[in-house]
């Protein structure tokens, strides 16, 4: 009884959260997440320490539920269009992330090699879920757009590969052994193959099952038993369930006739979902990590803010895109969420000499991007003209 009133105190938290950034013009993620922080362990202290952990089937639930959303972009028709330019803006963004950070933690701050390659790797990573929220709450849609989703998806698959590299460099530095770049790269490699490859399977069994669907209950029920054996099978054999959740998607976007009222489905089902667990990811928040990372902390604030605006600026003008993505693309890729947590837990496991201070600093920057990091992706949409679908498609 006492986890469904916690239940319940949450959701209404994230409600009042979301209702007060409304009154300020400011995304409702934001509210949700400020909300959270309120009733968390820094505040009120209703949700404890460890807490949101009874809750993270639903947080799984939810980052599952936007992956498959994100997958409706990769209509392969658009995709032939601009999927070039999407995967050079992807990598100028991720690449001057990394480089601009490493230059920041080496270079400035003197840190050692291994702890600023593995801090410039996993700054690269951007959370798709505050970013797709404030879309759908302004309704948004144009040439920016077109392009936030795309490249926040494949910035999933880039931001691992760059963290599996700079793991094992560090790992081969600190331990030794024989260098191999094969071994470098393999492992990431499975891990985004095997995703996509599972992904496009379960896709194009959805697809062909989608078709015998009696209803819109049959269809919601069918879509998100899909959506959940795709995250449960990802994690089971230590994939990305991101990755293979919008992989059901992009199949299901592709093979189904008017594939749009699925993912209106799904959309009309999972508000609250989404409102649990952004109010969660607030309570998880603990302020007192401010007083802990210092000058240091700042810096990797600064120097990846610089690096994802300055890199995304670089790629789109390198594909000629409009101006308005290239302007404002890079302040709509800050907000952090949930994936740099988890391979900070993977240097605490592996790499125990850096593991704490990595884990500081993520978590400092969580606290910052998570809260203004939506607020900068609505500056972002609403100056570049596109709230509301003023401007088209180019």
């Amino acid at each position: 009884m006492e986890v469904l009133l916690k239940l319940g105190i949450i959701i209404f938290m994230g409600m009042v959260g979301g209702k007060l950034a409304g009154l300020f013009k400011l995304p409702n993620v934001s509210g949700y997440i400020v909300g959270g922080l309120l009733i968390g362990p820094s505040l009120l202290n209703i949700i404890k320490v460890g807490e949101a952990d009874s809750f993270k089937v639903l947080n799984d639930f939810a980052l599952a539920a936007i992956a498959f959303s994100i997958g409706n972009e990769f209509l392969w028709d658009h995709i032939k269009k601009i999927g070039k330019n999407i995967m050079i803006i992807t990598l100028a963004q991720a690449l001057g992330t990394i480089a601009i950070v490493f230059f920041t933690m080496y270079t400035i701050f003197n840190q050692e090699l291994g702890f600023s390659l593995i801090t410039a790797s996993i700054a690269a990573a951007t959370a798709p879920a505050g970013i797709v929220l404030v879309i759908r709450q302004l309704k948004a849609k144009g040439p920016l757009v077109d392009t936030i989703l795309p490249v926040v998806a494949i910035d999933d698959a880039v931001g691992l590969m760059a963290f599996g590299i700079s793991l094992s460099v560090v790992k081969l530095m600190e331990l030794g052994g024989e260098f191999s770049v094969l071994s470098m790269i393999s492992s990431p490699l499975i891990e985004i193959a095997g995703s996509l490859l599972l992904g496009a399977v379960l896709g194009f069994l959805l697809s062909l099952l989608s078709k015998k669907a009696k209803g819109k209950e049959d269809l919601l029920t069918m879509v998100l038993g899909f959506i959940i054996i795709g995250a449960s099978v990802s994690e089971m054999l230590n994939l990305s369930a991101l990755l293979t959740c919008m992989m059901i998607g992009a199949m299901v976007i592709n093979l189904v006739k008017n594939a749009n009222r699925i993912f209106d489905i799904v959309n009309d089902f999972t508000p609250p979902i989404y409102v649990l667990f952004f109010t969660l990811a607030g309570a998880s928040l603990n302020i007192s990590v401010l007083s802990t990372v210092g000058f240091i902390g700042v810096g990797y604030i600064i120097a990846r803010t610089l690096g994802k605006i300055v890199g995304s600026g670089i790629g789109a003008k390198v594909v000629k895109a409009p101006s308005n993505v290239v302007k404002y693309l890079g302040m709509t890729l800050l907000p952090s969420g949930g994936i740099p947590i988890g391979l900070a837990l993977i240097v605490a496991n592996e790499l125990p000499s850096i593991g704490e201070a990595v884990t500081t600093i993520v978590l400092f920057s969580i606290l910052i991007f998570d809260i203004i990091g939506p607020i900068l992706t609505r500056i972002g949409i609403v100056n570049s003209g596109e709230e509301n679908g003023a401007l088209k498609k180019a």
